[in-house]
Order: structure tokens, then sequence, then C-alpha cells
């Protein structure tokens, strides 16, 4: 173990085994639903609890590490513009998968809003702050579906929201919307808000942020400070390595 001083080096390498995590989840994507291969768990909720594991890992990682970095509205701007390669990518070549407003969509739109809102949003309490971002995310949790959630009572909301497009960015998707990866604002930038105070609050310790700088395993932190570019480039690789398994497999009489 050996510290650094010019990152936080456990974070990339939080980010590094969170992405190891989501390419494998998308390589049992690959097999269950492109390539026929039968996984009845991986349809159901222990499926659902990797693939959330997965997201909730990376989007409050993501919203921690915004006070690290400069210029979020340009970064956030970048990575945007990565969700929208992904999206006529897979517009062109994968209609029937298409990707709509997908977690890049999400992290660029949250650097964005919080780079313009940070200075207001930095006078809040972290406590306040953090209390407060968590709450709006389990309240809208199920907005996507139609109601807002307190406890056991439900708050049905209007038809009106669910109108096009840009309402299914703001999380509201009408009649007929599909997306294979489909991250709205409401409610993950609440999740993003809250790595975002869980940061200030980790600030204001004893030990501060010193602890993080410490580094467990190089080769993940690489995976991690790559990330955006091995997020693209992830899904094709994957996609060619099991398309030539599978032709190999054929020839050989084989079977999954």
């Amino acid at each position: 173990m050996k510290s650094t001083s010019t990152r936080c080096a456990l974070l990339d390498e939080l980010r590094g085994l969170d992405l190891i995590s989501m390419m494998l989840y998308h390589g049992m994507w690959d097999l269950v639903y492109l390539f026929g291969v039968s996984a009845p768990w991986y349809g159901s909720w222990q499926g659902e609890l990797w693939q959330q594991s997965i997201c909730w890992v990376f989007i409050l990682l993501s919203g921690f590490c915004l006070p690290l970095g400069r210029h979020p509205v340009k970064r956030g701007a970048v990575v945007f513009g990565c969700g929208a390669l992904v999206t006529a990518v897979t517009l062109i070549f994968m209609p029937a998968d298409v990707v709509w407003f997908g977690v890049l969509t999400l992290l660029g739109s949250a650097m964005i809003i919080t780079g313009l809102l940070e200075k207001w949003m930095e006078k809040v309490p972290p406590v306040v702050g953090l209390a407060g971002s968590m709450f709006l995310f389990y309240f809208t949790r199920y907005a996507a579906d139609g109601y807002l959630q307190l406890g056991h009572w439900l708050i049905t909301l209007p038809g009106f929201l669910y109108a096009n497009y840009f309402t299914a960015y703001l999380g509201f998707y009408p009649f007929g919307f599909f997306s294979t990866d489909y991250f709205p604002l409401t409610p993950w930038l609440f999740l993003f808000w809250a790595g975002f105070y869980l940061h200030h609050l980790a600030e204001r310790t004893a030990q501060g942020l010193r602890p993080l700088r410490y580094s467990f395993c190089p080769p993940l932190g690489w995976l991690g400070r790559n990330s955006l570019m091995l997020y693209l480039l992830h899904q094709p690789v994957i996609y060619g390595v099991l398309t030539v398994v599978f032709l190999l497999l054929r020839r050989g009489g084989g079977a999954l």
C-alpha cells in the first residue's frame, strides 16, 4: 500500500472495480439477449440487484469526485457528448436496443447542473444536503412509473408530465418509450448530489480525504482513471469476442 498526494487513488480503484462489475454485467446481457444463453437468475431480482449496485456506486462516486476536479461544466459537456454518441451509434446499428438518456447522458447533465449551481449548493450544510438528497432520491424513486413514494403512501403524478422525449429525459417517459439503458434526471440527479455532499462531509472529518489517497491496487486505478474511454469501447469489444467464441463453438459442434 502506498500513498499518493496528487489524486485520491482509492476512488479511482473503487471506480475501476465497479467498471469491471459493469463489464461482466453487460457481458451477461449480451449472452442472454443477443446470443440466447439461458440464465433465468439474470432477469430476476439477483440481476436487478447486481445492476443497481453498479449504478449506485458509479453515480455516488461521480458526485463525490466532482469537487476534486476543475471545470465541471466543461467536463460535463464532454461526457454528455459521449452519451449522445452512444445514442447515435445504437440508433444506427442497433435500433432494437437503442440507448436513450443512458448513464453518460445523466452524468454529463449532472456535472453541468451541479457545476452551475455549485457555489449555492456549497452554502448548504453537508449533513442537510446529504439527508435532503437521499430523501429526494427515495421520494422520487418511482416517478417514471407514475408515482412518488412516502412510506406506505403513494402519490400519483398527473398524466401530462409523461408527454414526450424531453419529459423522458427529466424522468417522465411517455407511453411506448423504450431504452436499454435509461437514467433520467429524476431520481438519479439526487443520488449524484448525495455523493457531492458526502464529499463535503468527509472533508470536515478529522482525517479529511487523506485515507482516500492510499493505493491498494494500481491496475484498478488505471481502469478508474480511464473509465470514460473504457465505457465507450467495452461493449463492441465484448460483443466481438463473444461472436468469435460462438462461431468457434458452432464449428466445433459445441453449445452453451
